[in-house]
């Protein structure tokens, strides 16, 4: 535990102190640190609210003032029991009923643990540790929300009241965050969508977190996908397209039934009349195909077949690397799609373009050879720097996850030879690459080891947005082959990559990322044209034409408003290029302009003008 979060998990001790001193009947389950501050889980008749905020801040104040030491008792699992059995512990004293969430807690401890307390003053409360020397080693905090939260996550228990606060190590430190949350309430992509007419969600009709694209939209989705086909081109990438539903046993060959039930939506069930290809009786010549295993000794009997909405592509391209004979010269084969997947995220989990349920996914699935793997997997990431480079982002880190022994067979695959030596694979390119990488036990996916890509906003705000995954199981169990060079079939390692993640993330976080004024390869309108009078409309309207022709999203504006406030409707939409024509201009074949965010940039030849902003399209400049 890090120095920031030693005090961090000091600092929730204290709010708890000061919770149960305001309302004795408090009851706590836990209170640990998270990024940037800390949060306690309480069960209270009372509903907190931010209202009560000052209050509890108030008492941790003079918590902290009496600069009380923090003090770690080991005990018995017995004395533990005893103590909350007695509503001992994380209150003040004896109470007359137990805390009940405590004992909980030490059912969860292993035997032959050790099981300690940690007090200040007279609150004690069961902690593994460890805290700040004394509560008067707390620097700035502040409490900042409220929400409600499951013990233990399990929405079969009681629900909770968790208390969020942050904490840092000085008051110039708090401050500084307290600013950049100010600026990213600006910069949320949900009002920023709206302001820009970028998406809406429609609950009613198509349903929550289900994004219908707008036109400005559209365009950011669309500029997305024609880099990536340009760069997945260039790269030797093929393309393919596949349906948006499956039988299930293509989930079930693939191992995502059951592994990833729960995120898919729940399967349809069709009866169908067998039959064949062509029969008259069957909605399509695709769902009129007999199931494997179903009894074809009475082709006309109807029988249950069930479909999925796809979740992920990647069973979809292992049964079209299996279309065709391959050998070794075709390898590496790389198949890529923009692919639309669907996935069920609990409803109080959906947020914004962040967590949807139905995501458009920069996918791809790179099939090689053993000797090949290194090389692939080390494009894959230049593939993510340079996408870094177009979109200025500065910091980021691959975070490699690995498999945890104690999952195989439940959450991994069992294979644990094959877990070592792919992972080892993993490692051994990051390492020599020099990617400034960490690696995280227990979080693979349950084919193979992965690297999710964790970047960082101007702003500071961490955003997961693509993924890098390794898979050693799942073409074996397609009965994917290809016909080495000494004649054998061998099964292919299949690398999953997504460097631009989701439209909807990636958009999310590009939305924050800019605050809106995106770049003018990316703005949703790149120019627009202002005749200051009637006089110049067909002056402004030819250079729209121009700039139209040159596939430059511009648009041509004149009202009876006056031109200041025509130019302070284009800047709200945020027009990269607000070009102003008057009699001058059109005398001299110029344009006065003027660029979101910076302001006037003069008169200048209108040639000149076109042909910057086309390089600058062309180019992709931040």
């Amino acid at each position: 535990m890090t120095d920031l979060e030693r005090l961090r998990h000091s600092c929730a001790h204290v709010m708890a102190n000061a919770i149960v001193k305001l309302w004795p009947d408090a009851q706590f389950a836990a209170g640990p640190p998270v990024e940037q501050g800390f949060y306690y889980d309480v069960e209270l008749a009372h509903r907190i609210t931010p209202d009560d905020f000052p209050a509890i801040e108030a008492e941790m104040k003079a918590i902290i003032k009496a600069n009380q030491p923090f003090e770690r008792v080991v005990v018995t699992r017995e004395q533990a029991l005893d103590d909350a059995r007695r509503g001992r512990l994380a209150a003040l004293g004896d109470r007359p009923v137990p805390s009940k969430f405590k004992i909980g807690n030490l059912e969860d401890i292993p035997e032959g643990e050790a099981i300690s307390y940690y007090k200040n003053g007279d609150f004690i409360d069961l902690c593994a540790g460890p805290h700040v020397r004394r509560t008067g080693n707390i620097g700035a905090f502040k409490l900042n929300s409220v929400a409600s939260a499951y013990y233990k996550g399990d929405e079969n228990n009681p629900q909770l009241q968790r208390v969020y606060g942050i904490a840092f190590k000085n008051k110039s430190q708090l401050d500084e965050w307290l600013e950049m949350q100010e600026e990213a309430k600006k910069r949320d992509h949900r009002k920023i969508g709206a302001e820009m007419g970028l998406y809406v969600i429609d609950p009613d009709y198509t349903g929550p977190g289900m994004p219908l694209w707008l036109p400005n939209g559209t365009v950011l989705v669309e500029e997305l996908e024609k880099l990536a086909k340009e760069t997945e081109f260039a790269a030797g990438y093929r393309r393919v397209r596949t349906p948006h539903l499956a039988r299930e046993k293509m989930y079930r060959t693939s191992g995502h039934l059951p592994y990833y039930a729960e995120s898919m939506f729940p399967p349809m069930e069709l009866a169908e009349q067998g039959g064949g290809h062509g029969s008259s009786s069957g909605p399509s010549d695709a769902l009129s195909e007999p199931v494997s295993g179903a009894d074809d000794s009475r082709p006309n009997q109807p029988h249950a077949d069930r479909y999925y909405l796809k979740a992920m592509n990647c069973p979809h391209h292992h049964r079209i690397f299996a279309a065709a004979p391959r050998s070794y010269r075709d390898l590496p084969l790389r198949l890529a799609e923009y692919g639309c997947c669907y996935r069920y995220e609990q409803s109080g989990e959906l947020f914004g373009l962040m967590r949807v349920r139905s995501l458009n996914m920069n996918d791809a699935h790179i099939y090689c050879t053993e000797d090949q793997f290194a090389q692939e997997f080390n494009a894959v990431n230049d593939m993510y720097l340079k996408y870094f480079r177009i979109f200025g982002i500065e910091k980021y880190v691959m975070r490699f996850s690995t498999h945890g022994k104690e999952g195989l067979g439940k959450k991994y695959v069992n294979e644990p030879a094959l877990w070592v030596k792919t992972e080892e694979m993993v490692r051994q390119v990051l390492i020599d690459s020099k990617i400034n990488y960490i690696e995280v036990p227990n979080e693979a996916a349950f084919y193979g080891p992965k690297i999710d890509v964790q970047v960082w906003s101007v702003i500071g705000r961490e955003f997961t947005l693509a993924t890098n995954q390794v898979d050693f199981a799942v073409p074996a169990k397609f009965g994917l082959t290809y016909r080495d060079r000494d004649n054998t079939d061998k099964t292919p390692l299949c690398i999953h990559r997504a460097p631009l993640g989701t439209h909807e993330r990636f958009i999310g976080f590009l939305i924050e990322h800019y605050a809106g004024n995106f770049p003018l390869w990316l703005a949703p309108e790149q120019a627009r044209v202002l005749p200051v009078t009637e006089a110049q409309i067909d002056y402004a309207r030819g250079i729209v034409d121009e700039l139209r022709a040159q596939q430059v999203r511009a648009e041509f504006e004149f009202s009876n408003d006056k031109l200041m406030g025509r130019i302070q409707r284009a800047e709200a939409a945020r027009v990269h290029h607000i070009l102003v024509v008057g009699g001058r201009e059109r005398e001299a074949n110029a344009v006065a302009v003027r660029i979101h965010g910076k302001g006037q940039q003069g008169v200048r030849p209108r040639s000149e003008v076109i042909a910057e902003m086309l390089e600058s399209i062309r180019e992709r400049r931040s």
